[in-house]
């Protein structure tokens, strides 16, 4: 029984990976902070849950792994301005840490989740040997992350870099703030989706259930000299949406699935930022292809909705739930005496 540890595991992605590699036989280590709950991921057997931060992670920890799927993050722009700080010690550091620590410890496979962002906007469809232009924190980031980890590999150690397009689709640590299962929830909700002019312009995406069963294939993919080493976008060429035409896709799914009308608002001046990927390596080296697109996210997602499973809550919107635990942190710092706020420990410390 192959053994694998997940980086990241209580996360959107990590949360239906998890779950598929149990599903398949393996052993998982589940390695997260935990910040949006332990409930994320279902007792199971060959299940260990290790609540830790992968800034610290033990050599230890790493004994007897086989993969290594590494998933931690600060995971999208606004969170990693945000935390600038933490973000470059998450997204890059920690991650070429983990990757060294795994080489240490004889593990035979190291997979890095990074992300198209990476490109930047440009006028060309962009594959993975095209210059990047990352702009963000979060993105640059990443692209350290690339670089550092990349040079490790050698015949004994398998290194993988997936550069995934934007994710959609349901998942138990829910997000509403991405691009398709925001503007489905909104469009929902209130029965109008604001789009910025002029809906020409091109996003790469791809489903999570989608990205969680690629990554499996790369641990299990037999020819090494074909994907150690190597950049892989995540992702189906026919999943480059035009946002206009993603705007049309969840307006007719949601009238569909609830009968009521959806009025797409366009607001701002057009926008110039676009860009557009190529899937054609992943498909032609590995034969894989995603099964979902956006008409099948939106719909499990306003299923859910429907039935009273699923709602927008605070920690549905990754930089407010960070942005609150900071805040109750320093409250809970100030107010906290004795091991406690209202219940205290007693214990040797009255007096008669």
């Amino acid at each position: 029984m192959d053994k694998v540890l997940v980086t990241g595991a209580g996360g959107y992605i990590g949360s239906v990976l998890v779950p598929k590699f149990l599903e398949r036989g393996y052993r998982v280590k589940a390695v997260d902070r935990f910040f949006f709950g332990l409930d994320k991921l279902k007792p199971h057997e060959n299940l260990e849950i290790i609540k830790e931060d992968v800034r610290l992670l033990k050599p230890e920890l790493f004994r007897g792994v086989d993969y290594v799927v590494d998933l931690a993050a600060i995971s999208n722009d606004p969170s990693g301005d945000r935390f600038r700080e933490a973000t470059w010690q998450i997204n890059h550091e920690a991650r070429v840490r983990t990757a060294k620590i795994s080489k240490q410890m004889g593990v035979k496979r190291y997979i890095l989740t990074s992300s198209c962002s990476v490109y930047g906007f440009q006028e060309d469809v962009v594959d993975e040997n095209s210059l990047t232009n990352p702009l963000t924190t979060y993105a640059k980031a990443n692209e350290r992350a690339e670089q550092d980890v990349i040079p490790l590999s050698t015949k004994d150690f398998c290194v993988i870099v997936l550069r995934l397009a934007t994710v959609f689709g349901y998942s138990p640590r829910m997000r509403f703030d991405l691009a398709i299962n925001g503007m489905t929830y909104g469009a929902w909700k209130t029965g109008k989706l604001p789009l910025m002019r002029d809906g020409s312009q091109y996003r790469p995406f791809v489903h999570v259930e989608d990205v969680s069963e690629a990554i499996i294939r790369f641990c299990e993919f037999p020819l090494l000299e074909k994907i150690n080493g190597q950049i892989f976008n995540v992702g189906g060429d026919e999943l480059n949406y035009r946002i206009g035409e993603l705007g049309e896709i969840v307006a007719k799914v949601v009238r569909e699935k609830t009968g009521r009308e959806v009025e797409i608002e366009w607001y701002g001046d057009p926008d110039k930022r676009s860009y557009r990927v190529s899937f054609k390596k992943i498909r032609e080296v590995l034969g894989w292809q995603p099964l979902r697109k956006a008409e099948f996210g939106v719909a499990e997602i306003i299923e859910k909705l429907e039935a009273g499973i699923l709602d927008k809550t605070l920690e549905t919107i990754t930089l407010e739930w960070y942005t609150q635990l900071e805040r109750w942190h320093k409250i809970i710092k100030e107010l906290e005496l004795y091991g406690g706020i209202l219940n205290i420990n007693l214990a040797g410390r009255l007096y008669t």
